[in-house]
């Protein structure tokens, strides 16, 4: 099989990690499932090399298990990781947040107000994976925000170990579309430049939602 004609070996890894990713996060492939690398070769229209690379590089994510002679298989997960990760997440994101209201450029600007205009437009719509997916872009538009890709990078892998916990359990999370709201004050304090009502407003809304979540496990 070709390697998806022109392109570069790693935008197709990068696709193929996307691809994987998000059907990983939203249990999509539930936690336990093997995955099978020619079939996701032969749905993306690529060959092996990508998706393996993609998977090492979700294995180093603890998204999935790779074991010699088995196969992969997507990661367990651990409900007891959840205040761990809430305490890194909490941390972490409210100085991303404060960073980003102090180093936003121009063009991320615009792409702020588009956020807004979305969570606006979702006003009154209760589709779980809508909301959910608006919420995490809005997450990792903060972590670009913050101009740090160290920062980035480490925020990307700890928010996508608690989204398969919010997918878990997210038929049961009472106040989802309020949680997901919260956001258009962060955005506008970080148009505002107002680092410390940024970093404020995503730390209290990290600890809010583990503290939901907690409530229904």
């Amino acid at each position: 099989m070709s390697e998806g004609g022109d392109a570069p070996r790693g935008l197709l890894a990068d696709r193929a990690y996307r691809a994987l990713r998000d059907r990983l996060v939203t249990l999509r492939i539930p936690p336990g499932a093997p995955i099978d690398e020619d079939a996701i070769g032969r749905e993306l229209q690529m060959g092996r090399t990508p998706v393996r690379e993609a998977i090492k590089r979700l294995a180093l994510e603890n998204l999935v298990a790779v074991f010699p002679r088995r196969g992969t298989f997507a990661s367990e997960i651990n409900i007891t990781d959840l205040a761990d990760i809430s305490d890194v997440r909490a941390q972490l994101e409210g100085h991303a947040a404060y960073r980003a209201a102090e180093r936003i450029t121009e063009a991320q600007r615009a792409e702020l107000a588009g956020l807004l205009d979305e969570l606006e437009l979702s006003h009154g719509n209760d589709e779980i994976e809508m909301l959910m997916d608006l919420d995490a872009t809005v997450h990792r538009f903060i972590y670009r925000c913050a101009g740090n890709p160290f920062l980035e990078e480490t925020l990307g892998r700890y928010l996508n170990l608690s989204l398969r916990i919010w997918y878990l359990v997210i038929d049961r999370l009472p106040h989802l579309f309020v949680r997901v709201h919260e956001h258009e004050d962060v955005l506008r304090a970080i148009d505002a430049g107002d680092a410390p009502r940024a970093r404020e407003i995503l730390t209290l809304h990290i600890g809010t939602f583990e503290r939901e979540i907690r409530s229904v496990l």
